[in-house]
């Protein structure tokens, strides 16, 4: 498998933090710092300066696509379901909510999956996050 977008950086990122990160997770929290390369989200452009940021719904697509990437962020996603007796903003804290809200809007834009819509329909009332949409936009 050809890494064109250099995904291996998360696989280095989640190598030692992924089993504390879902663990975290299924007992409805989540641990900020690993927020960036658990649940990426599009970069604000090119010069965003996080090496987590994702540059196009291609490479969202890639991410997803990438058998180890895109299996932990469908089992994260899945973790949320489990949770629904809390709010993304209890969970996550303000911050963190829109970080999820972010990610999860730009992976539903770039699959359309069902699971992923689902979660936006379950945590944010079926809104997608307006600054993602008008990125995706803007970067085409």
């Amino acid at each position: 498998m050809v890494d064109e977008y250099n995904l291996e950086r998360f696989i280095a990122a989640q190598a030692d933090a992924y089993d504390d990160a879902i663990d975290i997770l299924r007992r409805g929290a989540m641990c900020t710092p690993y927020m960036d390369f658990i649940f990426p989200r599009l970069g604000a452009d090119a010069g965003d300066g996080s090496i987590y940021a994702l540059s196009s719904l291609d490479e969202a697509r890639a991410y997803l696509d990438f058998p180890l990437l895109g299996n932990r962020y469908r089992e994260c996603v899945e973790t949320l379901f489990r949770l629904v007796r809390t709010t993304a903003r209890e969970m996550f804290g303000d911050v963190d909510a829109a970080k999820l809200h972010a990610s999860l809007t730009l992976f539903a834009e770039a699959s359309n999956e069902v699971l992923l819509r689902s979660v936006l329909i379950t945590w944010f009332d079926n809104m997608v996050d307006e600054n993602t949409i008008v990125r995706i936009n803007r970067v085409g």
